[in-house]
């Protein structure tokens, strides 16, 4: 039977439920409290929570001990609801219930909100709080220059909530406790899957790249440590021997992207945000008046990043298969050569990706030379079987990521499901 619904006065909020009523938050809970560090010693260890670390969940571990309290950074206390404040951590759900503190008592970012739950329960805020309703509002309200906006803390504290009972907010809390965890279960279930056909591909390609795909034949050390035995008739030799070029690109600036631009471009960002293994078509386009030294890169070359963020992702490579020239951006290095482009870029993302990461730590900034890529060992078949080899590996990653692709789907479906449900029962269009 519909539930009775009323005009909940409020042109954003629409209906709700004839028993609910609304309030805005800062009278339904305490809106960044203070917290009594007068138990603690001045040099205390308490937990620290880093705003990135902060995910859709109730339990946050111990990401880190700061043992100076400081009254500048953001404080919480065990059952507090704390909630990024700056993009893009707000919209992509960094809020979390500070359960299980060590100390009771913790610090964080000084760019998290905070929510302590006073008359209303504290898992009906919480899923209240992730509703897409309220977070297209307070978006609407950012503010800042650049990537970095945040929500206005004067729209949160004065944002209206819908209020049920208290009985109805405990039964709302304990089922979306109950299916949030059931559609989250088959989420990770899904996402284990995609990491295992991922990992599927790699080895594909490793073992094709460095055993080829004939069967049984004789083998012989590589003497490379990182490509183990291969074919008795491959050679080892380092890229710079057959390398026809190697240069850097152009510095192009994002202003420098424009929509109806004369020559199709890649940026080294782009390498690793918009291209996976090989691509034909350029997603950006800049004007070739506006450079004085053009790099152009054309069909077969092969692409590196040259600056990253991760050792272990450094000089990631992608081959260009289309037949119009473009130009490449700084932190670019472009290779030309005489071999089949699809294999050597198979090389470069297995055991070549291993030798790029050697040496490198982890810092703001990770760089990878011209020099470092010229030095890496390939294990290089006949050009005829080079062709076989990226054939059989274009068909096999090809299949595989198609189901990569339909796992992925899924995720995104799930996701929105989620979402939906939540706003559903927190807005008592749905009834539990």
């Amino acid at each position: 039977m519909p539930r009775e619904m009323k005009d909940s006065g409020i042109e954003w909020i629409g209906e709700i439920p004839r028993t609910w009523s609304v309030s805005r938050i800062k009278f339904a809970c305490n809106f960044e409290p203070n917290c009594d560090f007068s138990h603690l010693k001045e040099d205390s260890i308490i937990t620290y929570t880093p705003m990135e670390y902060i995910k859709n969940g109730y339990y946050i571990p111990n990401t880190a001990q700061y043992d100076t309290i400081s009254h500048s950074l953001t404080t919480y206390q065990e059952g507090d609801i704390v909630m990024a404040k700056v993009t893009p951590c707000f919209e992509n759900g960094n809020i979390a219930i500070m359960n299980d503190l060590s100390s009771k008592v913790g610090m964080g970012s000084s760019e998290l909100f905070v929510f302590r739950a006073s008359r209303i329960n504290v898992r009906y805020l919480f899923y209240w709080l992730r509703n897409d309703i309220f977070i297209q509002s307070a978006c609407s309200t950012m503010t800042g220059t650049g990537g970095l906006k945040r929500v206005s803390p004067t729209f949160v504290k004065n944002c209206y909530i819908h209020l049920p009972n208290e009985e109805e907010q405990q039964a709302i809390a304990d089922f979306l406790d109950r299916r949030c965890a059931e559609i989250d279960a088959v989420i990770e279930q899904t996402k284990a899957t995609i990491e295992e056909y991922k990992k599927l591909k790699q080895s594909v390609i490793t073992e094709a790249v460095t055993k080829g795909i004939r069967g049984d034949r004789p083998m012989k050390d590589s003497g490379v440590e990182w490509i183990g035995e291969i074919p008795s008739e491959w050679s080892v030799i380092r890229t710079k021997f057959i390398s026809d070029s190697m240069s850097k690109g152009n510095g192009i600036t994002k202003e420098q992207i424009v929509q109806n631009g004369d020559s199709p471009c890649v940026r080294y960002g782009e390498i690793y945000s918009k291209y996976n293994y090989s691509f034909s078509n350029c997603i950006t386009k800049t004007n070739k008046s506006m450079y004085t030294n053009l790099q152009y890169f054309s069909y077969g070359d092969i692409l590196f990043a040259c600056t990253g963020e991760l050792p272990e992702e450094i000089g990631k490579n992608i081959v260009y298969l289309g037949n119009e020239d473009c130009l490449a951006g700084g932190d670019i290095i472009v290779m030309k050569h005489s071999q089949n482009p699809s294999f050597l870029n198979y090389v470069y993302n297995s055991y070549g990706q291993t030798q790029k990461s050697l040496g490198k730590t982890k810092l703001k900034v990770v760089h990878i030379s011209p020099t470092e890529i010229a030095n890496i060992f390939v294990a290089l078949p006949s050009l005829p079987e080079q062709h076989q080899i990226a054939d059989f590996l274009d068909k096999k990653c090809s299949e595989i990521d198609k189901l990569v692709t339909k796992k992925e789907q899924i995720v995104v479906e799930l996701e929105a499901y989620k979402k939906s449900l939540i706003y559903e029962v927190v807005t008592g269009k749905r009834s539990v």
